[in-house]
Protein backbone atom coordinates (compact mmCIF):
# COMPACT_ATOMS: atom_id res chain seq x y z
CA UNK A 1 0.00 0.00 0.00
CA UNK A 2 0.86 3.78 -0.78
CA UNK A 3 0.37 5.70 2.71
CA UNK A 4 0.34 8.98 4.12
CA UNK A 5 0.88 10.32 7.17
CA UNK A 6 0.31 13.97 8.60
CA UNK A 7 0.99 15.46 11.40
CA UNK A 8 3.70 14.54 14.50
CA UNK A 9 3.75 15.26 17.82
CA UNK A 10 5.17 12.67 19.99
CA UNK A 11 6.62 9.91 17.06
CA UNK A 12 3.57 8.06 16.93
CA UNK A 13 3.89 8.46 12.99
CA UNK A 14 7.45 7.60 13.11
CA UNK A 15 6.97 4.64 14.60
CA UNK A 16 3.88 3.37 12.89
CA UNK A 17 6.06 4.09 9.21
CA UNK A 18 8.58 2.26 10.83
CA UNK A 19 6.18 -0.90 11.52
CA UNK A 20 4.30 -0.64 8.56
CA UNK A 21 8.24 -0.05 6.04
CA UNK A 22 8.88 -3.52 8.00
CA UNK A 23 5.90 -4.81 6.65
CA UNK A 24 6.63 -4.09 2.81
CA UNK A 25 4.62 -0.69 2.46
CA UNK A 26 5.46 2.86 0.93
CA UNK A 27 5.36 5.42 3.37
CA UNK A 28 5.65 8.99 3.60
CA UNK A 29 5.60 11.34 6.76
CA UNK A 30 4.52 15.20 6.51
CA UNK A 31 5.41 16.95 9.99
CA UNK A 32 6.28 20.50 11.15
CA UNK A 33 8.51 18.89 13.85
CA UNK A 34 6.60 20.11 16.59
CA UNK A 35 8.58 22.59 17.46
CA UNK A 36 11.73 22.10 19.76
CA UNK A 37 10.85 18.46 19.71
CA UNK A 38 12.17 18.17 16.41
CA UNK A 39 10.72 15.17 15.34
CA UNK A 40 12.08 14.18 11.22
CA UNK A 41 9.68 14.03 8.42
CA UNK A 42 9.69 13.02 4.41
CA UNK A 43 8.21 16.61 3.81
CA UNK A 44 9.05 18.99 6.16
CA UNK A 45 6.74 21.86 7.20
CA UNK A 46 8.65 23.36 9.89
CA UNK A 47 8.53 27.34 10.11
CA UNK A 48 12.02 28.67 9.38
CA UNK A 49 11.61 32.36 7.47
CA UNK A 50 8.83 33.18 10.26
CA UNK A 51 11.53 32.57 12.86
CA UNK A 52 14.20 34.61 11.43
CA UNK A 53 15.15 37.77 13.78
CA UNK A 54 13.24 41.03 11.90
CA UNK A 55 9.95 38.60 11.07
CA UNK A 56 9.91 37.26 14.16
CA UNK A 57 9.56 40.64 16.08
CA UNK A 58 6.47 41.34 13.49
CA UNK A 59 4.99 38.08 14.38
CA UNK A 60 4.93 38.64 17.76
CA UNK A 61 3.23 41.86 17.57
CA UNK A 62 0.38 40.37 15.25
CA UNK A 63 -0.79 37.75 17.25
CA UNK A 64 -0.59 40.03 20.17
CA UNK A 65 -2.84 42.20 18.56
CA UNK A 66 -4.88 39.91 16.17
CA UNK A 67 -4.28 36.56 17.90
CA UNK A 68 -3.30 35.20 14.46
CA UNK A 69 0.19 33.69 13.64
CA UNK A 70 1.84 34.79 10.29
CA UNK A 71 3.48 31.80 10.72
CA UNK A 72 0.49 30.06 9.43
CA UNK A 73 0.55 31.19 5.71
CA UNK A 74 4.62 29.80 5.66
CA UNK A 75 3.50 26.41 6.57
CA UNK A 76 0.59 26.60 4.07
CA UNK A 77 2.86 27.26 1.21
CA UNK A 78 5.10 24.62 2.30
CA UNK A 79 2.20 22.43 2.12
CA UNK A 80 0.38 23.52 -1.15
CA UNK A 81 3.84 23.46 -2.90
CA UNK A 82 3.85 19.38 -1.29
CA UNK A 83 0.53 18.68 -2.43
CA UNK A 84 1.56 18.48 -5.76
CA UNK A 85 3.52 15.32 -5.29
CA UNK A 86 0.85 13.72 -2.85
CA UNK A 87 -1.29 11.88 -4.99
CA UNK A 88 -2.91 8.62 -4.82
CA UNK A 89 -2.33 7.16 -1.64
CA UNK A 90 -4.54 4.07 -0.72
CA UNK A 91 -4.38 5.55 2.73
CA UNK A 92 -3.51 9.30 3.69
CA UNK A 93 -4.09 9.66 8.31
CA UNK A 94 -4.17 12.46 10.15
CA UNK A 95 -2.80 12.56 13.46
CA UNK A 96 -5.29 15.41 14.91
CA UNK A 97 -8.03 16.94 13.67
CA UNK A 98 -5.55 20.37 14.10
CA UNK A 99 -2.69 17.81 12.04
CA UNK A 100 -1.08 20.93 9.77
CA UNK A 101 -1.09 23.29 12.93
CA UNK A 102 -2.55 25.92 11.23
CA UNK A 103 -5.69 28.00 11.02
CA UNK A 104 -8.97 26.16 10.07
CA UNK A 105 -9.79 28.84 7.14
CA UNK A 106 -6.45 28.39 5.36
CA UNK A 107 -6.11 24.41 6.56
CA UNK A 108 -9.46 23.43 5.21
CA UNK A 109 -9.22 24.29 1.35
CA UNK A 110 -5.83 22.00 1.64
CA UNK A 111 -7.48 19.29 3.12
CA UNK A 112 -9.77 19.70 0.36
CA UNK A 113 -7.33 19.24 -2.13
CA UNK A 114 -5.21 16.35 -0.84
CA UNK A 115 -8.91 14.74 -0.27
CA UNK A 116 -9.50 14.85 -4.00
CA UNK A 117 -6.51 13.41 -4.70
CA UNK A 118 -6.17 10.56 -2.77
CA UNK A 119 -8.15 7.32 -1.99
CA UNK A 120 -9.01 7.11 1.98
CA UNK A 121 -8.83 9.51 4.99
CA UNK A 122 -8.43 8.43 8.39
CA UNK A 123 -8.28 10.54 11.47
CA UNK A 124 -6.18 9.96 15.00
CA UNK A 125 -7.95 10.84 17.98
CA UNK A 126 -4.04 11.86 19.43
CA UNK A 127 -3.74 14.81 21.32
CA UNK A 128 -6.77 17.26 21.82
CA UNK A 129 -9.41 17.75 19.55
CA UNK A 130 -13.34 18.19 19.57
CA UNK A 131 -14.99 15.57 20.96
CA UNK A 132 -12.25 15.13 23.84
CA UNK A 133 -12.33 19.02 25.34
CA UNK A 134 -15.83 19.13 24.89
CA UNK A 135 -16.04 15.99 26.88
CA UNK A 136 -13.36 16.72 29.67
CA UNK A 137 -15.90 20.33 30.01
CA UNK A 138 -18.56 18.24 30.86
CA UNK A 139 -16.53 17.44 33.62
CA UNK A 140 -17.80 13.41 33.46
CA UNK A 141 -14.37 11.93 34.75
CA UNK A 142 -12.85 11.71 37.68
CA UNK A 143 -9.98 14.38 36.25
CA UNK A 144 -9.01 15.32 33.09
CA UNK A 145 -5.93 17.74 31.46
CA UNK A 146 -8.70 20.46 32.09
CA UNK A 147 -8.72 19.94 35.21
CA UNK A 148 -6.71 22.65 36.38
CA UNK A 149 -9.12 25.60 34.34
CA UNK A 150 -12.01 23.71 35.15
CA UNK A 151 -10.85 24.55 39.20
CA UNK A 152 -9.43 28.07 38.36
CA UNK A 153 -10.88 29.70 35.28
CA UNK A 154 -8.56 32.40 35.63
CA UNK A 155 -6.07 29.95 33.91
CA UNK A 156 -8.13 30.48 30.77
CA UNK A 157 -5.43 32.25 28.56
CA UNK A 158 -2.96 28.95 29.51
CA UNK A 159 -5.28 26.85 28.06
CA UNK A 160 -5.95 28.12 25.23
CA UNK A 161 -4.76 25.62 23.07
CA UNK A 162 -6.76 23.19 24.42
CA UNK A 163 -10.18 25.16 24.15
CA UNK A 164 -9.64 26.39 20.21
CA UNK A 165 -11.07 23.03 19.63
CA UNK A 166 -14.12 23.89 21.06
CA UNK A 167 -14.45 27.29 19.42
CA UNK A 168 -16.61 27.85 15.66
CA UNK A 169 -13.57 27.54 13.37
CA UNK A 170 -12.00 24.65 14.83
CA UNK A 171 -15.73 22.75 15.39
CA UNK A 172 -16.05 23.49 11.62
CA UNK A 173 -12.86 21.87 10.76
CA UNK A 174 -14.04 18.84 13.23
CA UNK A 175 -17.00 18.48 11.16
CA UNK A 176 -15.44 18.81 7.65
CA UNK A 177 -12.81 15.91 8.19
CA UNK A 178 -15.36 13.78 10.14
CA UNK A 179 -17.21 13.96 7.00
CA UNK A 180 -14.66 13.44 4.67
CA UNK A 181 -13.16 11.00 6.56
CA UNK A 182 -13.69 6.83 6.83
CA UNK A 183 -13.41 6.94 10.67
CA UNK A 184 -10.96 7.82 13.74
CA UNK A 185 -9.29 5.67 15.79
CA UNK A 186 -7.95 6.40 19.07
CA UNK A 187 -4.28 6.01 19.88
CA UNK A 188 -5.42 5.18 24.11
CA UNK A 189 -7.61 5.41 26.77
CA UNK A 190 -8.10 9.33 27.22
CA UNK A 191 -9.31 9.09 23.62
CA UNK A 192 -11.31 6.20 23.42
CA UNK A 193 -13.44 7.07 26.39
CA UNK A 194 -14.83 10.20 25.01
CA UNK A 195 -15.76 8.17 21.75
CA UNK A 196 -17.15 5.74 22.99
CA UNK A 197 -20.66 6.13 21.53
CA UNK A 198 -19.40 8.22 18.48
CA UNK A 199 -20.90 6.79 14.97
CA UNK A 200 -17.80 7.42 13.47
CA UNK A 201 -15.68 5.69 15.88
CA UNK A 202 -13.01 2.88 14.69
CA UNK A 203 -11.56 1.54 18.07
CA UNK A 204 -8.28 2.05 19.72
CA UNK A 205 -5.06 0.99 18.26
CA UNK A 206 -2.11 1.35 20.94
CA UNK A 207 0.54 3.56 20.25
CA UNK A 208 3.14 1.77 18.53
CA UNK A 209 7.07 1.54 20.16
CA UNK A 210 9.91 0.71 18.13
CA UNK A 211 11.23 -1.72 20.55
CA UNK A 212 14.29 -2.65 17.76
CA UNK A 213 15.27 0.44 18.11
CA UNK A 214 14.96 1.58 22.15
CA UNK A 215 16.87 -1.07 23.80
CA UNK A 216 15.88 -2.57 27.43
CA UNK A 217 18.14 -1.14 29.79
CA UNK A 218 18.18 -3.49 32.99
CA UNK A 219 18.29 -1.61 35.81
CA UNK A 220 21.45 -1.14 38.18
CA UNK A 221 21.06 0.70 41.50
CA UNK A 222 24.56 1.48 42.68
CA UNK A 223 24.68 4.27 44.64
CA UNK A 224 21.25 6.51 44.58
CA UNK A 225 17.76 6.30 42.86
CA UNK A 226 17.70 9.06 40.08
CA UNK A 227 14.73 10.19 39.24
CA UNK A 228 13.98 12.37 35.91
CA UNK A 229 11.07 15.03 35.45
CA UNK A 230 11.21 16.26 32.10
CA UNK A 231 9.10 19.49 31.39
CA UNK A 232 7.83 20.88 28.27
CA UNK A 233 6.48 24.54 29.59
CA UNK A 234 3.81 24.72 26.96
CA UNK A 235 1.77 21.74 28.66
CA UNK A 236 3.29 22.14 32.22
CA UNK A 237 -0.20 23.03 33.79
CA UNK A 238 -2.16 20.32 31.57
CA UNK A 239 0.11 17.50 32.70
CA UNK A 240 0.80 18.27 36.73
CA UNK A 241 4.02 18.92 36.57
CA UNK A 242 3.75 21.09 39.77
CA UNK A 243 2.42 17.87 41.78
CA UNK A 244 5.40 16.37 41.19
CA UNK A 245 7.92 19.22 41.62
CA UNK A 246 6.04 19.39 45.32
CA UNK A 247 6.75 16.02 45.77
CA UNK A 248 10.37 15.75 44.70
CA UNK A 249 11.05 18.69 47.04
CA UNK A 250 10.04 16.35 49.74
CA UNK A 251 11.48 13.45 48.92
CA UNK A 252 14.69 15.54 48.11
CA UNK A 253 14.83 16.65 51.76
CA UNK A 254 13.92 13.19 53.36
CA UNK A 255 16.14 11.32 50.97
CA UNK A 256 18.88 13.54 50.05
CA UNK A 257 21.49 10.53 50.31
CA UNK A 258 19.07 8.18 48.10
CA UNK A 259 18.16 9.77 45.63
CA UNK A 260 19.34 12.21 42.24
CA UNK A 261 17.04 14.57 40.70
CA UNK A 262 17.03 15.70 37.75
CA UNK A 263 14.89 17.96 35.97
CA UNK A 264 14.50 19.65 32.38
CA UNK A 265 12.99 22.06 30.15
CA UNK A 266 12.36 21.95 26.76
CA UNK A 267 14.53 19.69 25.30
CA UNK A 268 14.64 18.29 21.94
CA UNK A 269 13.32 14.82 21.58
CA UNK A 270 16.99 13.23 21.24
CA UNK A 271 18.36 15.20 24.16
CA UNK A 272 15.35 14.65 26.30
CA UNK A 273 16.40 10.76 25.44
CA UNK A 274 19.60 11.16 26.68
CA UNK A 275 18.76 12.90 29.69
CA UNK A 276 16.68 10.22 30.95
CA UNK A 277 18.99 7.46 29.79
CA UNK A 278 20.39 7.74 33.62
CA UNK A 279 17.37 7.44 35.28
CA UNK A 280 15.38 4.92 37.14
CA UNK A 281 12.28 6.53 37.83
CA UNK A 282 10.83 8.77 34.84
CA UNK A 283 8.02 11.36 36.39
CA UNK A 284 5.56 12.00 33.41
CA UNK A 285 1.74 13.28 33.88
CA UNK A 286 -1.02 13.47 36.31
CA UNK A 287 -4.31 14.18 34.44
CA UNK A 288 -4.30 11.24 32.42
CA UNK A 289 -5.81 7.44 32.42
CA UNK A 290 -3.53 5.79 29.94
CA UNK A 291 0.42 6.13 29.19
CA UNK A 292 1.33 9.39 26.68
CA UNK A 293 4.15 8.51 24.08
CA UNK A 294 6.71 9.61 26.43
CA UNK A 295 5.74 7.30 29.26
CA UNK A 296 5.90 4.53 26.55
CA UNK A 297 9.22 4.96 25.28
CA UNK A 298 10.30 5.23 28.66
CA UNK A 299 8.64 2.07 29.87
CA UNK A 300 10.23 0.20 26.78
CA UNK A 301 13.76 1.38 27.89
CA UNK A 302 12.85 -0.28 31.55
CA UNK A 303 12.10 3.01 33.66
CA UNK A 304 9.75 2.69 36.15
CA UNK A 305 7.27 5.54 35.06
CA UNK A 306 4.67 7.51 37.39
CA UNK A 307 2.04 8.33 34.96
CA UNK A 308 -1.42 7.30 33.96
CA UNK A 309 -2.42 4.01 34.84
CA UNK A 310 -6.09 3.97 35.76
CA UNK A 311 -8.65 1.63 36.53
CA UNK A 312 -10.25 1.47 32.74
CA UNK A 313 -6.22 0.87 31.57
CA UNK A 314 -5.88 -1.99 33.86
CA UNK A 315 -9.24 -3.27 33.09
CA UNK A 316 -8.44 -3.02 29.07
CA UNK A 317 -4.85 -4.43 29.37
CA UNK A 318 -6.04 -7.16 32.36
CA UNK A 319 -3.11 -5.80 34.69
CA UNK A 320 -3.07 -5.35 38.15
CA UNK A 321 -2.15 -2.21 40.09
CA UNK A 322 1.04 -0.47 40.39
CA UNK A 323 2.94 -3.39 38.23
CA UNK A 324 4.10 -2.38 34.66
CA UNK A 325 3.48 1.18 35.66
CA UNK A 326 2.85 3.99 38.68
CA UNK A 327 -0.60 5.56 38.23
CA UNK A 328 0.01 9.05 39.69
CA UNK A 329 -3.09 10.81 40.35
CA UNK A 330 -2.72 14.83 40.96
CA UNK A 331 -1.79 14.58 44.83
CA UNK A 332 1.19 14.76 46.26
CA UNK A 333 0.93 12.83 49.14
CA UNK A 334 0.19 10.36 47.01
CA UNK A 335 2.74 10.62 44.77
CA UNK A 336 5.13 10.97 47.96
CA UNK A 337 4.27 7.72 49.52
CA UNK A 338 4.70 5.85 46.16
CA UNK A 339 8.25 6.92 45.22
CA UNK A 340 9.07 6.60 49.48
CA UNK A 341 7.91 3.05 48.50
CA UNK A 342 10.15 2.54 45.48
CA UNK A 343 13.04 4.38 47.20
CA UNK A 344 12.74 1.89 50.44
CA UNK A 345 12.29 -1.11 47.73
CA UNK A 346 15.01 -1.04 45.19
CA UNK A 347 13.83 -4.43 44.47
CA UNK A 348 10.60 -3.27 43.22
CA UNK A 349 12.04 -1.19 40.95
CA UNK A 350 13.88 -3.58 39.25
CA UNK A 351 10.43 -6.09 39.43
CA UNK A 352 8.45 -2.97 37.49
CA UNK A 353 11.08 -2.23 35.03
CA UNK A 354 11.27 -6.29 33.55
CA UNK A 355 7.48 -5.95 33.23
CA UNK A 356 7.23 -2.37 31.83
CA UNK A 357 9.22 -3.68 29.02
CA UNK A 358 7.15 -6.61 28.51
CA UNK A 359 4.43 -4.95 28.67
CA UNK A 360 5.59 -2.41 25.47
CA UNK A 361 6.65 -5.38 23.72
CA UNK A 362 3.23 -7.20 24.42
CA UNK A 363 0.83 -4.81 23.45
CA UNK A 364 2.71 -1.95 21.87
CA UNK A 365 5.10 -3.64 19.58
CA UNK A 366 5.42 -1.15 16.31
CA UNK A 367 4.84 -4.02 13.73
CA UNK A 368 1.97 -5.61 15.57
CA UNK A 369 0.42 -1.98 15.89
CA UNK A 370 1.06 -1.44 12.21
CA UNK A 371 -0.73 -4.51 11.63
CA UNK A 372 -3.69 -3.44 13.38
CA UNK A 373 -3.89 -0.68 11.04
CA UNK A 374 -3.28 -2.19 7.92
CA UNK A 375 -6.46 -4.29 9.13
CA UNK A 376 -8.29 -1.64 10.37
CA UNK A 377 -7.36 0.55 6.99
CA UNK A 378 -8.63 -1.65 4.97
CA UNK A 379 -11.73 -3.15 6.35
CA UNK A 380 -13.38 0.59 6.79
CA UNK A 381 -11.70 1.76 3.51
CA UNK A 382 -15.53 1.55 1.74
CA UNK A 383 -17.33 3.23 4.44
Amino acid sequence: MQILLIGEFSRLHNSLKEGLQELGHDVVLVGNGDLFKQFPADIDLSIKISNQPVLLFFRKVIHKVTNFDIADFEVAYKFKKALKKLHNFDVVQLINEDALSIHPTIQTPLLKTLIKQNKHLFLLSCGDDYVTINHYLKEKEAYSVLSPYLNNKSLKKQFHYCLKYVTPAYKKLHSFIYKHSCGVIASDIDYHIPLRNNEAYLGMIPNPINTDKILFEPLQIKDKIHIFHGINTLSKIKKGNDFFDEALEIIQKKYPDKVAIHTTYNLPYKEYINVYNQAHVVLDQVYSFDQGYNALEAMAKGKVVFTGAEKAWLDYYQLEENTVAINALPNVSQIVENLERLIENPNKLIEISKNARAFIEKEHHYIQTATKYLHLWKKHSNR
